[in-house]
């Protein structure tokens, strides 16, 4: 045995030297309250409760809230909630009952991703298993988490349906199992798939196997969410109860005639990454993100934060919501549905720094996207902007009845993302949104999903 000391180990010295120092340190005498507890109770500033208050100089109407339950659908949710503001205020629908079903685009998403992922394992059929992008491929088949242009894809490919026309079903609402099953059923075929390539089988005889492949993961679906309607009867009552029916209706048909078949086509995503090798005012994309084959392509416009917000405030007076993505995880308080760079003083009550840019927690693994909800206010006053709305999909039990107030700091620092109409964006920058996007990896951090 080599009884050596390595210089790089915790030994003695270094044990007794730290608990000295923990010893005399001035915050120890917080360390018992932390214990009992818990390090947000013992760090929580008052007065930044205070600060945070609902109250906003641009307030849109709001709608109830949804709930995304066990699910990761927040970019779903968010995006149905955006197409429901839409259309209940042209229409002028009495709001409280009505949804846009979630679970009929969960179907259609998880189809299209099946077809993408197995596309994608014959498209790496010639790498090794073990290279970096197939191993990251067959890690990640399918979840349920997503992006703006993978919704704009279901969209225009399947339409739109209300809520009473494809209720939740136990699976939509708690995907876990769901989502383990159909995971490892579609690493089974591309293992299939890669081997039939590997074999050199004919591209004829693997096309109709995986579509096959993809039959059989339709009835799959259908058995977890329901089989999705072809037609339905659009009812409603507007807010003079008035009543109307529109029969026999598709999902398609329901959106191009209320929405407009164009409707999306206004809207891009901007991010805002500072990361050395994303320069502003370009575009980008990555690898292997998508969900339907030939649909419109993930594509972010990176610019500085300032930028985002106010083309975000833009869009909010003109009395339409925001689709935005963030790290919602980070300096947040769910109870009173606060969102705050500040509201936590980690480092009065630890003795420790914690501070790190945004380039760096994005670089180094400390931040991602992870959750997308809706921007329905701002406040504004001197100085600029001093906080948002924000309306999620976690029930009314979570946040102030489900809304959260976010600071203009928590924006700058954990927003990554926002939907707005391009009639905000300078000519510069839609001369930037035009040019081809810089392709990146597929584990490239702003590739990550919003669930």
């Amino acid at each position: 045995m080599n009884n050596t000391p390595n210089p790089g180990a915790v030994g003695a010295d270094l044990l007794k030297a730290s608990c000295d120092r923990f010893a005399s340190s001035p915050v120890r005498i917080l360390g018992d309250s932390i214990v009992r507890n818990g390090v947000d109770n013992t760090a929580i500033r008052q007065q930044e409760i205070v600060r945070m208050s609902h109250i906003f100089s641009t307030e849109l109407e709001s709608m109830h809230i949804t709930n995304q339950k066990k699910s990761g659908r927040c970019w779903i949710f968010a995006g149905m909630n955006v197409m429901r503001y839409a259309l209940t205020r042209k229409y002028h629908i009495r709001e409280p009952e009505f949804e846009l079903s979630q679970s009929y685009m969960m179907f259609w998403d998880k189809l299209e991703k099946a077809n993408f992922f197995l596309e994608s394992a014959l498209d790496t059929a010639g790498e090794k298993k073990d290279s970096r992008v197939v191993m990251w491929l067959f890690a990640n088949p399918l979840n349920d988490g997503g992006q703006w242009d993978m919704l704009v894809s279901l969209i225009e490919k399947y339409g739109l349906l209300p809520k009473y026309a494809m209720p939740e079903s136990f699976h939509s609402s708690n995907s876990g199992r769901m989502n383990a099953l159909l995971s490892r059923k579609l690493r089974r075929d591309g293992v299939e798939l890669r081997r039939m390539a590997e074999k050199g089988r004919p591209a004829a005889e693997i096309h109709a196997k995986k579509e096959e492949m993809i039959s059989e993961f339709y009835g799959l679906l259908c058995s977890f969410l329901g089989e999705p309607p072809r037609t339905f009867d659009f009812t409603y009552r507007d807010k003079d109860n008035n009543y109307f029916r529109d029969a026999g209706l598709t999902p398609q048909a329901f959106y191009q005639k209320y929405w407009g078949a164009d409707f999306l086509d206004r809207f891009v995503s901007v991010i805002n990454a500072p990361t050395d090798d994303k320069p502003y005012g370009h575009t980008y994309t990555v690898k292997y993100l998508g969900n339907v084959v030939g649909g419109r392509r993930v594509t972010y416009l990176n610019l500085p934060v300032a930028d985002l917000e106010k083309a975000a405030a833009a869009q909010l007076h003109d009395g339409e919501p925001v689709w935005f993505g963030s790290d919602v995880g980070k300096w947040s308080e769910r109870e009173q549905g606060i969102l705050d760079t500040k509201l936590f003083n980690y480092e009065g009550v630890l003795g420790a720094k914690f501070d790190m840019s945004k380039a760096d927690m994005l670089d180094y693994g400390e931040s991602c996207l992870t959750h997308a909800m809706m921007l329905l206010g701002v406040d504004e006053g001197p100085g600029g902007i001093h906080k948002w709305k924000v309306e999620n999909s976690w029930g009314e039990d979570v946040g102030r009845k489900g809304f959260f107030v976010m600071s203009s700091d928590w924006f700058g620092t954990y927003v990554c993302q926002v939907v707005v109409d391009k009639k905000y964006l300078t000519p510069a920058q839609l001369r930037a949104l035009a040019e081809e996007p810089t392709v990146l990896e597929p584990w490239d951090p702003i590739g990550s999903l919003a669930d």
